[in-house]
C-alpha cells in the first residue's frame, strides 16, 4: 500500500478556509492565528512569499463562501487583524503584498453580487496596516516602505492591477488616513503621504487614474479644507479654555474660602431650562451625537496648502510631464493656492445674485413683435388699426375712378388720346398717381408700426 503523502500545512488550511461548512470555516481561520502567530516567533521562522500566496487564497474563497452582511463584516475584520499576528515588520509587509496580488489576481472572476464584500475587505485591509503603521509611532522608514509597496502593487504602471481595484484604493485612502491618523499626524506628515500621488499623477499615461487621484486626493483635500480650519480653531480654543480653567482655579485656592448655605442650596439643585416646569428633571443630552448635527463629518487631515501645491507644482512643470496631466494639475494648484491665501471656493451661487443674473438676462432679450394674425385678435390693437384705411382698397377705387373718368374723355376725344404727347401726358399722370397711392399706403404702414410700440409701452 502507497503511503499517503501529507500535504504542507499551508495547503492544508487552505482547504479548510475554502469548505463549504461555515463551522469549518471559522475553525479554519482560527487555527490560521494560531499558526501565523506560532511560526513568526521562532527565530528562523516565517514565511514565503508563495507559501502565503496559498494562504491568501483559501482566505479570498473563505470570504467568498459568507453570505449575510453582519457575518461578512464580522470576517472580513478578523481576516484583516490577522496582520497584526506577524511579529516582524518585513512579515506584515510580505502579507500585504501577497493580498494586493491576490486581489489582482483574483479580480476579474469577481461577480457584482459579491463585489461589496470584496470592496468592504479592500477597506479593512488597508484599515488595518495604517493601524499597524500608528504603532510603530509614524516612523518615517516604515511610512515610506508602506507608501511604496501600495504604489509599486497597485498604481504603478506594470503592476497588474485592474482599474476597479484602483479605483477604489483612490477612493478610500484618504478616509482611511483621516480615520486613523487625523489626531496625530502633522502637517508634515501628511504632505508625505502624498507625495506619491503627486508623482503617479505627472507621470501616469493613464487617463483614469489621473481622474481619480485628483478626484480622490487632491480635490479630496479642498472640499476638507473649511472642516480642516474649523478643527483647528476648535482645538485653538480648547487649549484657551484649559489655560483659562487653571487660571480660575488658582484663584479660587487664593481667595478666601466661606459660602453661605443659599449658595451650596444652588450649587447642589440641578439646572432647569427656561421655560420648563418647576420640579422637571433636566433632559439627558448623553445620545445626542457629538460635533456638528447634522452637517457632522468625519475627522479631517491638515495640510499645508502652500507646500502642497509646491510640491505639484515642482512635478507639473518637468518636461516629461504630459500636457494633459499638467493641465488638470495646474486647475488643482491655483485652487491649493486660493486656499493658502484664504480664498475658499465658491461652488454654489447665492439665490438673489442668481435673480439679478436672471432678470439682466430677460432685459437683454430684443421684444418679439406680434404678428398681424395675433395684433388683430387684441380688441385694443384692433380699433386703431381699422382707423386707418387699406393702402390696397383706397388704390383700388382710385383706379376704378380713373377707368370712368378715361371712358368719358374717350368718347369726347378720341382723336388726342391716339396720338401726340397728349396721350403720353395722361399716362405719365396715372403713373404718378399709381406712385403716389403707394407712398400713401407705406405711410399707413409706418404709422401702424408706430402705433405699436407706443401700445406696447402703455
Amino acid at each position: 500500500m502507497v503511503p499517503r503523502v501529507q500535504l504542507p500545512p499551508e495547503i492544508q488550511l487552505a482547504q479548510r478556509l475554502a469548505g463549504n461548512e461555515q463551522v469549518t470555516r471559522d475553525r479554519a481561520v482560527k487555527r490560521l492565528r494560531k499558526y501565523i502567530v506560532a511560526r513568526t516567533q521562532r527565530a528562523a521562522g516565517g514565511f514565503t512569499h508563495d507559501e502565503l500566496l496559498k494562504v491568501w487564497k483559501g482566505l479570498f474563497y473563505c470570504m467568498w463562501m459568507q453570505d449575510k452582511p453582519l457575518l461578512q463584516e464580522e470576517l472580513g475584520r478578523t481576516i484583516a487583524q490577522l496582520l497584526h499576528a506577524f511579529q516582524t515588520t518585513e512579515a506584515q509587509h510580505l502579507f500585504l503584498r501577497t493580498f494586493w496580488q491576490t486581489m489582482n489576481r483574483e479580480w476579474a472572476g469577481i461577480d457584482r453580487l459579491r463585489l461589496d464584500k470584496f470592496y468592504m475587505l479592500m477597506r479593512m485591509v488597508l484599515n488595518e496596516s495604517l493601524k499597524a503603521l500608528k504603532t510603530r509611532g509614524w516612523e518615517e522608514r516604515q511610512m515610506e516602505q508602506l507608501l511604496e509597496l501600495l504604489t509599486t502593487e497597485i498604481l504603478h504602471p506594470d503592476s497588474q492591477a485592474p482599474s476597479g481595484v484602483k479605483s477604489h484604493f483612490l477612493e478610500i485612502f484618504l478616509e482611511e488616513l483621516s480615520k486613523v491618523g487625523a489626531a496625530e499626524l502633522t502637517a508634515d506628515q501628511n504632505l508625505k503621504f502624498i507625495e506619491p500621488f503627486c508623482v503617479i499623477a505627472a507621470r501616469t499615461q493613464d487617463p483614469l487614474v489621473l481622474h481619480n487621484i485628483t478626484r480622490g486626493v487632491f480635490e479630496a483635500i479642498v472640499e476638507q479644507a473649511p472642516f480642516a480650519i474649523e478643527d483647528l480653531l476648535d482645538e485653538l480654543d480648547a487649549q484657551e479654555g484649559e489655560e483659562g480653567t487653571s487660571e480660575d482655579e488658582e484663584c479660587e485656592r487664593d481667595a478666601p474660602s466661606g459660602t453661605s448655605e443659599d449658595e451650596e442650596c444652588e450649587r447642589d439643585a440641578p439646572s432647569v431650562e427656561p421655560g420648563s416646569p418647576r420640579g422637571a428633571a433636566p433632559p439627558d443630552r448623553s445620545d445626542e451625537p457629538l460635533g456638528r448635527g447634522e452637517d457632522a463629518v468625519g475627522p479631517v487631515l491638515q495640510f499645508d496648502y502652500e507646500a502642497v501645491a509646491g510640491k505639484l507644482f515642482a512635478v507639473a512643470s518637468e518636461q516629461s510631464t504630459p500636457s494633459q496631466n499638467r493641465k488638470r494639475l495646474y486647475k488643482v494648484i491655483r485652487k491649493l493656492q486660493d486656499l493658502a491665501e484664504g480664498i475658499f471656493p465658491e461652488d454654489d451661487v447665492p439665490e438673489k445674485a442668481y435673480r439679478n443674473l436672471r432678470d439682466k438676462e430677460q432685459e437683454r432679450r430684443p421684444r418679439k413683435r406680434l404678428p398681424k394674425a395675433r395684433s388683430q385678435n387684441h380688441p385694443g390693437k384692433g380699433r386703431k388699426e381699422d382707423s386707418c384705411p387699406d393702402p390696397s382698397s383706397g388704390s383700388k377705387r382710385r383706379m376704378r375712378r380713373r377707368r370712368r373718368r378715361g371712358s368719358g374723355a374717350e368718347s369726347v376725344a378720341p382723336q388726342e388720346q391716339r396720338g401726340g404727347p397728349g396721350g403720353r401726358g395722361a399716362r405719365k399722370k396715372r403713373r404718378r398717381l399709381r406712385a403716389g397711392a403707394r407712398v400713401k399706403g407705406a405711410r399707413c404702414q409706418e404709422l401702424q408700426t408706430e402705433e405699436r410700440p407706443l401700445q406696447s409701452r402703455k
